[in-house]
């Protein structure tokens, strides 16, 4: 299996390549953010918890985040691989998203982290609230809180996959296939 960790702040461009990759390798998107955002439009429990978090710009804990992320991989039958977009957050759930992998018999096979100037993060934010009405990127205090718990929370998981060797930075400023021919160089290197 091949299992890929897409890392990046808030407007880098996650969903965006994922969906690029995800057909061309046939692997299964996972977004943290998705499966939230359709518990919270659907109102289910897991939803009114998240959004409680969400609207303040805050991480949702834990423990709710990888119980619902292990439970969506359970779904899938014979995958080829995973794209975690999103997810993990935090060292803790990178050390559990580890462990649940190893039981599966399979690991994470590289963290593709893209790298993109905090300018640029606030003005994509910016225009994604205007053209998809997310709402989490239309307020700049809210967005504010998420770079900064992005900085202070969430980038030191790149230091848990550094370590590992498992890091490939990818200049996420440029065009879409530009940045995407860069990730398949990147996976194909790590298919090799």
């Amino acid at each position: 299996m091949l299992n890929l960790v897409f890392f990046g702040p808030p407007g880098a461009g996650k969903g965006t390549q994922s969906a690029q990759i995800i057909n061309r390798y046939g692997l299964v998107h996972l977004s943290t953010g998705d499966i939230f955002r359709y518990n919270i439009g659907n109102k289910t429990e897991l939803g009114k918890l998240a959004k409680s978090y969400i609207d303040k710009g805050q991480l949702v804990p834990d423990e709710v985040t990888i119980n619902m992320l292990k439970s969506e991989v359970n779904k899938i039958e014979n995958p080829k691989g995973f794209i975690f977009d999103g997810f993990p957050r935090t060292t803790f759930q990178a050390e559990v998203l580890d462990s649940f992998l190893e039981e599966k018999g399979t690991k994470v096979a590289g963290m593709i982290s893209l790298e993109v100037p905090e300018a640029e993060l606030k003005e994509r934010l910016r225009k994604r609230a205007i053209d998809s009405g997310r709402a989490d990127d239309a307020n700049p205090e809210i967005i504010a809180n998420r770079i900064s718990v992005y900085n202070n929370e969430t980038a030191p998981v790149k230091v848990f996959y550094d370590k590992q060797e498992k890091l490939h930075a990818i200049k996420g400023v440029g065009s879409i296939d530009e940045i995407t021919n860069d990730i398949i160089k990147t996976i194909e290197s790590l298919k090799d």
